[in-house]
């Protein structure tokens, strides 16, 4: 199978191609600098010049606090960029695996949200990566599926984690926010399942399915995990509420997904955080150490 991939000089992107690869898949990477994907003509030009069988969709606007002030700008790229691209796949006959968030979600749940759980975005980058799995569902519904994840980091780009690392070395204690409930998640994790999920997809499996860690945490429980885990004292993070570190964009209390669908897809549930975070750390860990002068 050929697949394209999207994105690809993101953290997720990076991860995604360098799974594929491991694989033997044949795998393309393209970074926005290659593929623009508001832009129809190049979309449909990419795909007639690569003809992939898989499309993974990892571009996106991420900067969630400035899409409240431009939400026309992340709408470009999170809503309709993915319908450009669906229907280019429905064109060519590919399938699309199109990434997309917790933020979907009101945050106010107190139960993991179920993959058909109705969605309710409080925020603009919420909307946004909402009308892009919309699009995607419209072009594609029987041969896409929608990936959601939450709480990324990796061993490449800018991440909690590496903060906490950094924070770590240079201060002697650091606050972290105690009233958000999440699952941290390494995107070589997700990675992984996007390329054992692709290959499957097709029309008795499609649809939405929930791509992170097992398991919740706080961002305070997590810096306490990586304090841990780097050898210092987890006594050095203490808990504070969301209300110390206000936010443009409201941050949810609680996006934990669950994770039914991947029973469908004969695939395992996710690991727990905790595992995940125990064989990433040592990994970006060094990375870090090595981009450091």
């Amino acid at each position: 199978m050929k697949w394209l991939v999207t994105g690809a000089a993101g953290m997720l992107g990076r991860d995604t191609v360098a799974a594929l690869a491991r694989r033997g898949e044949d795998v393309t990477g393209l970074d926005r600098t290659a593929l623009d994907l508001t832009h129809a003509d190049a979309v449909a030009q990419a795909l007639a010049d690569h003809r992939p069988d898989l499309v993974v969709n990892c571009a996106a606007y991420t900067a969630v606090d400035d899409a409240e002030t431009d939400e026309a700008a992340a709408l470009r790229v999170n809503g309709e960029g993915p319908g450009i691209l669906a229907r280019a796949c429905a064109a060519r006959g590919a399938r699309l695996v199109h990434v997309s968030t917790d933020y979907v979600f009101p945050g106010d749940a107190h139960a993991p949200y179920p993959e058909d759980h109705p969605t309710g975005p409080r925020t603009a980058y919420g909307r946004t990566k909402r009308a892009g799995e919309h699009a995607v569902l419209a072009e594609l519904p029987g041969t896409s599926a929608i990936v959601r994840t939450a709480w990324l980091y990796g061993v490449h780009g800018r991440s909690f984690v590496r903060t906490m690392i950094g924070l770590e070395a240079t201060r002697d204690t650091v606050d972290v926010v105690d009233d958000q409930h999440g699952q941290p998640t390494w995107s070589a994790d997700v990675a992984d399942r996007i390329a054992a999920l692709g290959p499957r997809l097709g029309p008795q499996l499609h649809g939405v399915f929930h791509a992170t860690s097992g398991g919740e945490a706080t961002w305070y429980e997590l810096a306490r995990e990586i304090f841990a885990g780097l050898g210092a004292d987890p006594e050095r993070v203490r808990p504070v509420s969301s209300a110390a570190f206000r936010r443009p964009a409201p941050r949810p209390a609680y996006s934990v997904l669950a994770h039914g669908r991947w029973r469908e897809a004969g695939l395992p549930d996710p690991r727990d955080w905790r595992a995940a975070l125990r064989a990433a750390l040592p990994l970006i860990r060094e990375e870090t150490r090595r981009e450091t002068p």
